[in-house]
């Protein structure tokens, strides 16, 4: 039995059947969840589909001033290397190292939050060997945390994410505004 193109694109229109949400081919009113009706020029234009905006004002992170970047990737840094404190003691941990307790998973994730921070970096504007020596730290840190339980202590002690930071605030305080 062969099937006609109309059959193969919209399989449930081509037979004469109608089931499931199709747009303007409702059924039936629209219910909101008080169980009142909604009148169609309430929905607006989308109606019949759903309607995305990839603008940059729609953008979270797109209108953000380099300030703002950089309060946000030292605070992504922190949280990474130095967050918590080991009761009684003055060492400091973050969650790259609580992660890194995962073997080989954890440390490929933190391994890539700590790239999106030299992406970051190099969004900025860095230049390239900055970003070079950032991503030395980032392949030293996932490399070493690899190892089972000296790569741990290695995560806690070694704080790349922080020493990227760091790097990048220095760079940018020399730069021109």
């Amino acid at each position: 039995m062969t099937m006609s193109n109309e059959e193969i694109i919209s399989p449930n229109s081509a037979r004469g059947r109608k089931t499931g949400f199709r747009g303007a081919e409702a059924l039936g009113p629209i219910i909101d969840q008080d169980g009142r009706e909604v009148p169609p020029e309430r929905l607006g234009p989308q109606v019949g589909g759903v309607k995305f905006e990839f603008g940059t004002s729609s953008n979270p992170f797109g209108n953000l001033t380099r300030e703002q970047r950089l309060a946000r990737l030292e605070a992504l840094s922190k949280l990474l290397d130095v967050a918590f404190v080991v009761p009684g003691t003055n060492i400091r941990y973050g969650i790259d190292g609580l992660i890194g307790l995962v073997p080989v998973f954890g440390d490929i994730i933190t391994t890539a939050i700590s790239l999106w921070v030299v992406r970051e970096a190099r969004a900025l504007g860095a230049p390239w060997y900055l970003t070079t020596r950032m991503l030395g730290n980032v392949a030293l840190d996932g490399v070493v945390g690899l190892v089972p339980i000296a790569g741990d202590a290695f995560d806690v002690m070694f704080r790349a994410n922080v020493r990227n930071v760091r790097m990048l605030q220095r760079w940018l305080e020399k730069q021109p505004r």
